[in-house]
């Protein structure tokens, strides 16, 4: 199987920047996407950015021009750069990694990491 550990998270005061990581480990394993959720309290988890091994990303509205996600393939580590953060980016922040992993066969995983808390206030 594989899993995840995330890190980065913490306090920072309206208009910082934090960065996000994100590592897979496991036996033999191979990588599609990777992406970032959030979860507010009291709200639905929602993507915040994905990335593809084609290098095609893709943001949500809300942190467009704000957060760049980025993919070290080799390290197998997924990052999210947040800048320009404001109040209302205050959530739990989960990666997400799917792909396929080897035991007697390929078979599809798809994994989270355990949440980063980010808190925005001053």
């Amino acid at each position: 199987q594989v899993t995840l550990v995330e890190s980065g998270g913490g306090l920072v005061q309206p208009g910082g920047s934090l960065r996000l990581s994100c590592a897979a480990s496991g036996r033999e394993f191979s990588i599609t996407h990777m992406g970032w959720y959030r979860q507010a309290p009291g709200k639905e988890r929602e993507l915040v950015a994905y990335a593809n091994r084609a290098g095609v990303v893709n943001y949500a509205d809300s942190v467009k021009g704000r957060f760049t996600i980025s993919r070290d393939n080799a390290e197998n580590t997924v990052y999210l750069q947040m800048t320009s953060l404001k109040t209302e980016d205050t959530a739990v922040y989960y990666c997400n990694v799917a792909g396929t992993y080897y035991t007697t066969t390929w078979r599809a995983f798809n994994a989270w990491g355990q949440g980063t808390l980010v808190t925005v206030s001053s």
